[in-house]
Order: structure tokens, then sequence, then C-alpha cells
């Protein structure tokens, strides 16, 4: 396992792919860009082929649906659809250090020359502070190139700010190494597991991409967000307060449940 190493990626078989492009979402802020790729992996029946242990992740291990545990790691999957060759990267968790995520892109980026990866997408959320129901999408690239067709896929511009953790690390570095990388952030309040803005990601992702995913279930995830976000504003509304609202996550594949 890791035994010296911080780093140990386990590849049970490389997937026998000549062009992918690489999809990554990993836990954050709403859940946004996580419960996007994970809802591909589920639609497009990805094949599980690589595990990747670090000991920056935090120092904890997962229980399974069967009762089994494991310790923290991320996961890559591969899929076709249509003419598209697609690898996802999703996790458990993010690494707790900047020298742990610097160290872990590394590996990744890596990988996806291996792999002749020729472009890479990271999913994340924009963060307002505000609850909304139609999101917004928003787009950074590599390539000024790439960013004058993203009105074509319904993704407003990030002219300022910065995007943190591996969401933005991965495209840093993905551009020093040449290959091409966009992250697309939807609009979340930041407070919830926002299906619906994972929802709008996903709608301008398949555009980009040029395939299209049944998008019924995520709705319906979307709905039983709307609902949690009623109950909370009309318990805020009824004790006059701010407060700052409990966040969510997922309890399990299928469900949401508070952070304890």
């Amino acid at each position: 396992m890791l035994s010296d190493e911080k780093i140990s990626v386990e590849i049970s078989e490389l997937p026998n792919l000549s062009n992918p492009q690489l999809i990554c979402g990993l836990p954050g802020s709403g859940y946004v860009g996580k419960l996007a790729v994970d809802y591909l992996i589920d639609k497009l029946q990805a094949k599980q082929f690589a595990n990747i242990y670090s000991s920056s992740f935090p120092p904890q291990v997962s229980i399974r649906e069967d009762g089994t545990l494991d310790l923290v790691k991320n996961t890559l999957y591969s899929a076709k659809i249509n003419s598209q060759e697609l690898i996802f990267l999703t996790g458990d968790a993010q690494p707790v250090s900047a020298q742990g995520e610097y160290a872990l892109t590394d590996e990744i980026i890596n990988l996806c020359k291996k792999l002749n990866v020729k472009k890479i997408f990271t999913l994340a959320a924009y963060i307002t502070g505000k609850f909304s129901k139609s999101p917004k999408v928003y787009g950074t690239s590599t390539s000024s190139d790439i960013i004058k067709q993203f009105s074509e896929y319904d993704v407003s511009t990030m002219n300022r700010g910065n995007i943190t953790g591996m969401n933005g690390v991965i495209i840093g570095i993905a551009k020093r190494s040449s290959i091409p990388g966009i992250c697309l952030l939807g609009e979340t309040s930041g407070y919830v597991i926002d299906a619906n803005a994972s929802k709008a990601v996903l709608e301008s992702l398949s555009k980009i991409l040029n395939i299209t995913i049944d998008m019924s279930e995520l709705e319906q995830r979307a709905k039983d967000t709307e609902e949690i976000i009623k109950t909370l504003q009309a318990q805020a509304a009824s004790k006059g307060s701010q407060e700052q609202i409990p966040q969510f996550r997922p309890s399990d594949d299928k469900s949401l449940g508070y952070i304890s």
C-alpha cells in the first residue's frame, strides 16, 4: 500500500482508449462537481480501473454499503459514449494540505500523459451565498480560443477571482503540461448539496461534448434540494434571524444528509 510513499496509484487494468478526455468531480462546496461526475459514472456504466491513495487525505476510513471499510481514496473510471472516450475522477476527499494537492495533481497529470488525455475538465461550485432556482454556469480555461466558444454552451466567462483546491490546481498544472483544460462552475449557495447546480453544469458539459444524458433522476434530486431549501428558509423566517444555515452532504450515494 502506501508504505514509504505518500501516494499510491493502484491500476487494475488500463482502459483501451486513444485520446480520452478527463472529467474531474471531487468533494467540495455544494458537492456540485462530485455529484455531477458520480451521476455520469452511473448513467454511462463507467468501468473502474484505478484507485489513488494518499497520506495527505484525511486520516479516516470510509464505510461502504456492504459494511466493509477502506481508506479514503480517489477513483478513476472510463467509459465511451458515441465517439467520445471519457475518463472520470471522483473520490471520497481532497488532500488536506497544499503540498498534498500539488503532489496528487502531479500523479494525475502524469497518468493523463500515459493515457494520451487530450483535454481535462474540472467541475466545481461558484459560491454566491444565495439560493438560485436557475443557476448559471461559469467557466475558465487554459485557452482563449476555448473561452470564445463558451457562449455557445450557456457558460459565462469568469474574469476575476480564484479557484481553490484541486479543481483549480489540476487545470493550472495541466496548462503547464500543455494539456488544454476547462473548469465549469455551477452557481450555488454553498449551504446545501446542490443537485440543481450539478444539473446545470452537466447540461453545459453535455453541449461541449455533444452527448445526451438522461437527467431525470438528477432533476428529482434537484427538486428534493429545493424542498430542503424551502424548509430551511421557513425555519430561518420563523426565528426572525439570519442564522447560518446548516450544510449538507450525501449520507449515501442516493440521499442527502447532515454534516456532523
